[in-house]
């Protein structure tokens, strides 16, 4: 018997609503394929898919016609089509560093009660382009468009820790003059303390560019998984204790990810995946 108690547009609205979620499904099962595979075949697609083939052809045609999907004309096998490359790159044109990483940083400051940045790496120096702090607690005296070495913040060597080599031998050269008692100026101990963040995910200014200052700082990645950019969290060092510098690096670092993954990193999306600890 037929079922008159929702209107006909209705139920034709909801029929195509639940269409469109499952085609779009099938781009997701699609892209979430290893890279380097040669796509997947029509019966493994409706097998994770968990329709038959014959709905697998339906709600493909439209995607195979938009090209957000395409399939090989020997094996019949499914893969990406230059639609989505097309939509990606639309995307990441209208990304906006900081509007992205803004709420991240207000929310980091609210969790850690420090001065938040957002820093890049421009030759030898960082450039800070954002900042958020809470001026009811401790204000830094850092501000947007300043520049410091990057060799003696710790923004600079979450940067140059997973930069090119090229970058990080200009970083380096010459001599490195101290900024407090504390800067590292040997390189040899710099590039040293670049494998220590690429363990741990994030690096340490032990008041290194102020005398009284701490600062952790994680990098942030772009759409090609390579470093675009650093976030800090600064207080004075009273205040930053080295036990609470191993609270605030995860915190960071996941925050950085988080910018990352909205920046197009797939590496960061991964990685965002996993469990994290308690923030």
């Amino acid at each position: 018997m037929p079922d008159f108690s929702t209107p006909p547009s209705e139920a034709g609205e909801r029929n195509s609503s639940a269409s469109l979620r499952k085609a779009l499904r099938l781009v997701m099962i699609v892209a979430a394929q290893q890279p380097g595979t040669d796509g997947m075949a029509l019966a493994e697609l409706s097998e994770v898919a968990g329709v038959n083939k014959s709905t697998v052809l339906r709600l493909s045609s439209p995607l195979l016609d938009e090209k957000l999907l395409e399939r090989d004309a020997e094996t019949g096998r499914f893969r990406l089509g230059p639609g989505c490359l097309s939509l990606g790159q639309s995307y990441l044109q209208g990304i906006d560093l900081r509007s992205v990483a803004r709420p991240e940083l207000r929310g980091l400051m609210r969790l850690t009660q420090g001065t938040c940045h957002l820093v890049v790496l421009t030759g030898r120096d960082v450039v800070y382009v954002d900042k958020v702090e809470d001026e009811a607690v401790v204000r830094m005296a850092s501000r947007i468009g300043a520049t410091m070495p990057a060799y003696c913040t710790a923004v600079g060597k979450a940067m140059l820790a997973y930069s090119p080599e090229e970058t990080v031998a200009e970083a380096l050269a010459g001599t490195l003059e101290p900024v407090t008692d504390r800067t590292i100026t040997d390189p040899v101990l710099l590039r040293a303390e670049f494998e220590a963040i690429r363990r741990r995910g994030y690096a340490i200014d032990d008041r290194e560019n102020e005398p009284e200052v701490r600062c952790v700082a994680a990098p942030i990645f772009g759409s090609e998984d390579r470093v675009i950019a650093a976030l800090s969290v600064s207080s004075l060092a009273s205040r930053m204790t080295a036990r609470r510098v191993r609270d605030v690096g995860p915190s960071a670092a996941r925050a950085a990810l988080r910018i990352s993954a909205r920046m197009g990193s797939r590496k960061a999306a991964i990685l965002l995946e996993r469990p994290a600890a308690a923030e």
